[in-house]
C-alpha cells in the first residue's frame, strides 16, 4: 500500500502535467462577426503533361481569386451562419507550349481577348452562402445572375455552365473552406475524416476523402495536418457544349497533403497549403474519333485570410 508522502507526490504529480495537457487541445470552431468583413486569397498552381495522339502538350496555369467574406446578423437559432462571399479579384496565366496568356483584374489596360472578357465577367459576382454550425455549406444563392454576367461575356459558354455550375457544385466547391473543422474539442494526434463529391457534369465528378489530424500549435495557430485521395469518375451525361466527349478514364492521385493554420482566437483559417499530384490516362472522343490522353498533373492549393483587402494593399 502507497504510504502518504508517495500519495501526495503522485497527486501533485498529475496536477503539475494538466497545463501542458491543456495546452495540447484546441476547440476548433468557425466564429463569425456579424458586418464585420474578412479577406481570402486562394492561389492555384497547376503544371500538366499531356500526351494526345502522340504530341506532348504542356501547360501551366497559376489563378489567383480575391474574395471578400461578409456574415450577415447573427447565427439563427440552429447555429446557422449566412455569409455572403464577393469575388474582388482574379489575376491568371496560362502557359500552353510557351505561349503565355495574362490577365489581371488590376491591370486589364490593353487586354480584350475573349478570355479576359470572360474573367472581367467574374469581378463583384456575389454568392450568399449557408453554413450550420458542423461547418457544412448547405446552401448557396446567386447562380443564375452568376451564370448570366458569364453568359454575356461568351453566349456560347452559358448552356454548359449551366451544367457545370449546379447549385450542389457550388456548394462542394465552398465546402472544403469551411467543413474541415471537427466542431469539438480535439487532443493533439486525434483525427476525423470528411467526404465531399464535386459533380461538373459533362467534365466528369471527384469524390475526396479528407483525412485530418490535429498536430497541436504552431506559434499563435493551431496546426491540422490533412491528406486527401481523389476519385474521379467519368461523365454519365452528354458532352453538351463540349468540343469531345470522355468516355474512360483511369486517373489516380497521390502524395495528396497539405496543412492547415487555424485561428482559434479569430475562428477562422489563417492559412492553407495543399498539394496534389493526378497522373493516369483518359479516352476522349473528338468528332467521333477515339483516341488516348496521358496525363500527368502536379497541382498546388494556397488560401491566406486576413483582415485587410489584398486588393487595397496592392494600389
Amino acid at each position: 500500500m502507497l504510504n502518504r508522502s508517495m500519495w501526495v507526490a503522485g497527486v501533485v504529480a498529475l496536477f503539475a502535467t494538466m497545463p501542458l495537457a491543456a495546452q495540447d487541445k484546441a476547440k476548433l470552431e468557425w466564429k463569425f462577426t456579424p458586418g464585420s468583413t474578412f479577406y481570402q486569397d486562394l492561389t492555384t498552381t497547376t503544371n500538366q503533361n499531356m500526351k494526345v495522339m502522340g504530341q506532348d502538350v504542356s501547360q501551366k496555369q497559376t489563378q489567383t481569386f480575391y474574395f471578400s467574406w461578409t456574415p450577415k446578423g447573427d447565427k439563427d437559432k440552429d447555429g446557422n451562419w449566412t455569409l455572403v462571399q464577393k469575388i474582388i479579384g482574379v489575376k491568371m496565366a496560362i502557359t500552353i507550349n510557351e505561349q503565355t496568356i495574362n490577365f489581371d483584374s488590376q491591370n486589364t489596360g490593353g487586354t480584350n481577348s475573349a478570355l479576359a472578357e470572360f474573367f472581367k465577367a467574374l469581378i463583384d459576382s456575389e454568392f450568399t452562402l449557408t453554413i450550420d454550425k458542423s461547418g457544412k455549406v448547405t446552401k448557396v444563392e446567386g447562380r443564375d445572375d452568376f451564370i448570366k454576367k458569364l453568359g454575356a461575356a461568351n453566349q456560347q459558354m452559358e448552356p454548359l455552365l449551366r451544367k457545370i455550375l449546379s447549385d450542389e457544385a457550388l456548394k462542394q466547391m465552398a465546402d472544403p473552406t469551411f467543413g474541415f473543422v471537427p466542431g469539438k474539442e480535439v487532443a493533439k494526434g486525434e483525427e476525423w475524416t470528411r467526404k465531399s463529391e464535386l459533380n461538373l457534369g459533362p467534365i466528369g465528378s471527384y469524390t475526396n476523402e479528407y483525412k485530418y489530424k490535429y498536430e497541436g500549435k504552431e506559434g499563435d495557430q493551431q496546426k491540422v495536418g490533412v491528406s486527401t485521395t481523389l476519385v474521379y469518375k467519368t461523365p454519365t451525361e452528354g458532352n453538351e457544349g463540349l468540343p469531345f466527349k470522355i468516355t474512360g478514364a483511369d486517373l489516380k492521385s497521390k502524395d495528396a497533403t497539405g496543412t492547415i493554420l487555424f485561428d482559434e482566437a479569430k475562428g477562422r483559417v489563417g492559412k492553407l497549403t495543399m498539394a496534389l499530384k493526378l497522373e493516369g490516362s483518359l479516352d476522349i472522343e473528338i468528332g467521333g474519333t477515339k483516341t488516348k490522353v496521358d496525363l500527368k498533373q502536379d497541382q498546388t492549393t494556397t488560401i491566406n485570410t486576413s483582415d485587410k483587402s489584398p486588393i487595397e494593399a496592392k494600389k
